[in-house]
């Protein structure tokens, strides 16, 4: 297993990442968090809703284009917890609403059309269970002719989590995340500890907002709103 933080720490630009998994002692942890190296990303901040977040502008007369940035990265349905990143939250919603798939979902999405980084759409879906799954929608090709599905079915392993990003790094185009989810170790802390340590780890220059919840328990941090 990876450990978590060195994994992060070695990565300036994953871009946006989604962690799920179980703590030793078995309690839930999901965490959530976007970067940005435009002004345009980075002008942003979580905000708490009713069943999740959302991201706004931080400063709206700096807003240029709220395509693929504005959207719900979180949202409770029902007794599942969906976390992505990007608007195909709602579209998994609704399936699961209508009480069909997360899978089904997915399959009338693909890729964000960001060409040429044709960035993957990652996501995260809670069970009540305990268990989770986990999938990327990724171009086939440096043309984005064509969408590649995968999806990762995990049963809840205390003190083990699954960690997935947008990309692997720096580069032009920004390499797409590949291969499984990262098998992690999840050490016992508490959510306090997970964000402050997490946000931490998150390159200092390109991190904007990140999201944890600990069964019941949210932190968000906010890049913009630090004191």
């Amino acid at each position: 297993m990876s450990d978590l933080f060195k994994y992060l720490q070695e990565r300036p630009y994953p871009g946006r990442g989604i962690l799920l998994g179980n703590l030793p002692e078995g309690q839930e942890l999901c965490a959530y968090f976007i970067m940005g190296r435009s002004e345009n990303s980075r002008n942003r901040v979580f905000e708490a809703t009713e069943d999740g977040i959302r991201t706004k502008a931080f400063d709206e007369s700096k807003m240029v284009d709220p395509s693929l940035i504005i959207y719900h990265p979180v949202r409770q349905v029902g007794d599942k917890f969906v976390v992505t990143n990007g608007d195909q939250t709602d579209t998994i919603r609704d399936f699961l609403v209508d009480g069909k798939t997360a899978e089904a979902a997915l399959r009338t999405r693909e890729f964000e059309p960001d060409g040429p980084n044709w960035t993957p759409r990652v996501s995260g879906v809670r069970y009540a269970c305990g268990g989770y799954q986990m999938s990327i929608l990724k171009s086939a090709d440096a043309e984005g002719s064509a969408c590649t599905r995968n999806f990762f079915e995990y049963a809840a392993k205390n003190g083990v989590g699954r960690f997935i990003s947008t990309y692997e790094g720096f580069g032009a185009p920004l390499p797409s995340f590949h291969g499984e989810p990262v098998q992690v170790k999840l050490p016992q802390m508490t959510a306090e500890e997970y964000a402050d340590v997490l946000w931490n780890v998150l390159d200092a220059d390109n991190k904007v907002s990140l999201f944890v919840k600990l069964d019941n328990e949210v932190i968000i941090i906010n890049k913009h709103q630090e004191a």
